[in-house]
């Protein structure tokens, strides 16, 4: 088996058949370019269509490939500029290092976090010190012949408390995926993901709180009409969900139109829908 995902990636395929693409009430643009010199520009607006609320940011990446360094900085419409620097498989191979850090001018607030991660065959761990707190996050993922079981954990030392104690166990093979997970003890939740066939994706969740007998469901379908088009469905036990993603040449620009019904009071209104927009220059 090769490197295993990491622990917030367990179960992803299932996660992106519920949530990508999805953008309800929700306008929104994104531009990503790419200068000569490698510097890449990606630019995001969106608008609420319930509030008004307009929000932006501008995110710049340039990687130094040569010396495995990369530079990303971001700023927004807060006013909140965020810098991370990364340096991959120089101390070590499949070693990751990286210094985030974020400052708001306006109220002179900072924060910094120092991330490490570490892949290799079977394996896949992670190390963050978030310096607020400080609180210590470590996540470590173990695969063999298509299982995978992972632990998280999350210690403030301020406070000598472990504020996360997270599980997970799950299979993967080639066209299906299974994934459960404890957290804390008290959440239990699961997934199934399968690949039908080239054109249809499925997707189950469950979920379970103790101390409470309501059991969360979800069921979730994803097809592709055509090599630019794609149709994904989803029904939890609060909405119906309908998204429709079609590109309108090959690659970007693609158009997102979603629209999310609320299944428990249908007569009431309440929908929403939602539009987006990618280009790629």
């Amino acid at each position: 088996m090769a490197v295993p995902p990491s622990y917030s990636d367990l179960g992803k395929a299932a996660k992106d058949i519920f949530s990508k693409g999805y953008g309800f009430g929700i306008v929104k643009l994104d531009l990503k370019t790419k200068s000569q010199s490698g510097v890449e520009f990606n630019t995001s607006g969106s608008s609420n269509t319930d509030t008004g609320k307009a929000a932006g940011n501008l995110e710049t990446k340039y990687k130094m490939k040569e010396l495995g360094l990369s530079f990303n900085q971001k700023w927004n419409t807060d006013n909140t500029l965020a810098t991370e620097v990364t340096v991959e498989d120089q101390l070590a191979q499949g070693l990751k290092v990286a210094l985030d850090t974020s400052f708001v001018p306006n109220t002179g607030k900072k924060s910094g976090k120092l991330k490490t991660g570490y892949k290799r065959d079977f394996l896949n761990v992670g190390c963050d010190v978030d310096f607020e707190g400080p609180i210590i996050h470590a996540a470590a993922v173990v695969g063999y012949d298509g299982w995978l079981a992972g632990y998280q954990m999350a210690f403030d030392t301020a406070k000598s408390k472990l504020a996360q104690n997270n599980f997970a166990l799950g299979y993967k093979a080639g066209d299906f995926q299974l994934h459960t997970n404890v957290n804390d003890g008290t959440e239990f939740g699961g997934s199934i993901y399968q690949k039908v066939d080239d054109k249809l994706e499925t997707a189950v969740t469950l979920a379970w709180t103790a101390g409470s007998n309501n059991t969360r469901f979800g069921i979730a379908a994803k097809y592709a009409l055509d090599k630019d088009a794609s149709l994904s469905v989803s029904n939890t036990h609060k909405h119906s969900v309908l998204v429709s993603t079609q590109a309108l040449a090959v690659g970007p620009p693609l158009v997102t139109l979603s629209a999310l019904i609320d299944g428990k009071n249908f007569n009431t209104g309440g929908h929403k829908v939602g539009l987006g927009f990618e280009l790629e220059a």
